[in-house]
């Protein structure tokens, strides 16, 4: 299977929402406490882990 920029996008998306939606609903934090304090991170987290991964992938691509 290979990822192009829609399929990154979507499986990226569902990621986070899956655990912000879980945070969510578990009694553990405020609500406002998830979507303004930890949302961001994670978004911002994946985001360099894909950057990183994409430049692995590179690198490997290019047979070094």
């Amino acid at each position: 299977m290979e990822f192009d920029l829609t399929k990154t996008a979507v499986a990226f998306l569902v990621i986070i929402a899956v655990g912000v939606g879980g945070l969510v609903a578990a009694p553990m934090m405020a609500t406002d406490t998830v979507l303004m304090m930890v949302a961001p991170s994670m978004i911002v987290f994946g985001l360099l882990m894909l950057a990183i991964g994409v430049k692995h992938g590179e690198y490997r691509a290019a047979g070094r």
